[in-house]
């Protein structure tokens, strides 16, 4: 077995133990595997491995590997900032898309969503932790997004994102991922047919599955510590 194997059988296990604690199925948790700095023969490994969610946040580094591993069944995942000039390629080589926090990037992902593909999974990325470092919609402003991303017919909007602060306080995880799960809540409260919340790394994972995520992002815990960009 790989190391890379040997380590997705790991976080799947961890998965698995943290949605029995919670009451939970573990089939209903997507493990999405971050690649980004990783290259596409590493990717290729996990595949082989059974995963088949992958997430990048670099254009242009993605696009490369998504075009090497295009023989590849890949769900592709865009988990990282967005730029106004990278929604093209994002809209054309993506599945989902989890960092949308403005209406401005929600059009131009739209417009660019080509014709013969289904309609871009999205998410809303708020910023649960009020960090001026981190991207994301001040809590309570998705509403509003939710609203204009529903008027876009290329984009199908299926929940909220959000990254914490790291913190080894696990109460205070929970905290973090409760109040994106009662936005989520209030979301569907309004009539949005909303069934995802992408929340959880390779450090927080279970406060998050006990709080409700339905995909977690999982990177060093897979791939081992990443190589600096």
């Amino acid at each position: 077995m790989t190391t890379i194997a040997a380590n997705l059988q790991a976080v799947r296990a961890r998965i698995a133990r943290a949605a029995e604690a919670a009451g939970r199925r573990a089939g209903d948790i997507v493990l999405v595997a971050v690649s980004k700095t990783f290259p596409a023969q590493r990717i290729a490994e996990a595949h082989a491995a059974g995963q088949s969610a992958f997430g990048e946040n670099h254009v242009q580094e993605a696009v490369a590997k998504i075009t090497a591993l295009a023989a590849l069944p890949i769900e592709w995942h865009f988990i990282g900032p967005i730029q106004s000039n990278k929604t093209g390629p994002i809209a054309e080589h993506f599945q989902w898309v989890h960092s949308v926090e403005r209406e401005k990037i929600a059009v131009r992902l739209n417009e660019a969503r080509p014709e013969g593909l289904p309609p871009l999974n999205v998410c809303i990325q708020v910023n649960v932790s009020g960090e001026h470092s981190k991207s994301g919609i001040a809590p309570g402003g998705e509403i509003e997004l939710a609203e204009a991303i529903a008027r876009l017919p290329r984009l199908r909007l299926r929940g909220l994102m959000a990254i914490p602060e790291p913190t080894p306080d696990v109460e205070f995880q929970r905290r973090r991922f409760a109040l994106l799960r009662e936005l989520k809540d209030k979301l569907a409260g309004r009539g949005y047919a909303l069934d995802t919340l992408s929340m959880g790394m390779s450090d927080d994972l279970e406060a998050a599955i006990m709080e409700g995520a339905t995909m977690v992002r999982i990177g060093t815990a897979i791939f081992g510590p990443r190589r600096k960009t």
